[in-house]
């Protein structure tokens, strides 16, 4: 399969900024108070823009990609908390679905992070879009790609009682704010996706200290992952 434009998407300016300064042919527009550039890099058609934190703000803008754009894949990328124990500061999770861990009706009798009255609240990623995110890890940051389920809710996780449930109730690797709105926006439009998440912190009482430190570098790995897998595709 060969796609059109492709979508990518970041959370903050730290996670496009790399991105975007190597887009060609830069075209810069406004929608629903978002901004989206559309240009080519390394000669292939993209959408880059920075959606916002949050659920609402990603969702907007992946549906924008969607209807303005034609994007027919999309890729989130950007960092997280790690909750998989096995995870360390720096490394990358491909997600093979992902969670809306915030979604809570389990008074009504619903498992926690169902969505109640539709067929599907769990949003696998795209095998193949995987497969080239496993491909272009390998080659840019050998040993340190993983694949697992990403949860996504409006909080930033910063409680290790907290992180040991979310892994042990939902069996997440990591924690963000936007990645499975995303995918749910993706589900609901037939469009592929994968999300790619760099561990900027643990998700635990020392998330204040780590975020900011590592931030930046660990949105440069995201970057590492992305290029190769727009060369790819």
């Amino acid at each position: 399969m060969t796609y059109g434009a492709i979508g990518i998407i970041g959370a903050m300016q730290e996670e496009i900024e790399l991105l975007l300064a190597q887009l060609d042919d830069k075209q810069t527009e406004q929608h629903a108070g978002i901004t989206y550039h559309h240009g080519l890099f390394r000669g292939k058609k993209v959408v880059l823009t920075r959606s916002g934190v949050g659920k609402v703000n990603a969702a907007v803008c992946t549906q924008v990609l969607v209807d303005r754009y034609g994007a027919d894949a999309i890729v989130f990328t950007g960092v997280a908390g790690a909750v998989d124990p096995k995870l360390n500061i720096g490394d990358i999770v491909i997600s093979t679905s992902s969670v809306q861990h915030d979604v809570d009706v389990t008074a009504l009798g619903f498992p926690r992070g169902t969505i109640p009255y539709q067929e599907v609240s769990e949003y696998p990623a795209d095998e193949r879009l995987i497969a080239i995110a496993e491909e272009a890890g390998k080659k840019v940051y050998p040993g340190r790609c993983f694949t697992g389920k990403v949860l996504s809710g409006d909080q930033f996780i910063a409680d290790r009682t907290v992180v040991k449930g979310l892994y042990e109730e939902l069996g997440g690797a990591c924690t963000e704010m936007e990645g499975a709105s995303v995918a749910q926006v993706c589900y609901m439009n037939g469009i592929p996706h994968v999300i790619i998440r760099s561990m900027s912190d643990k998700a635990d009482g020392s998330a204040h200290v780590n975020f900011a430190e590592f931030t930046i570098e660990a949105a440069n790995r995201s970057y590492a992952i992305v290029e190769e897998m727009v060369n790819r595709l």
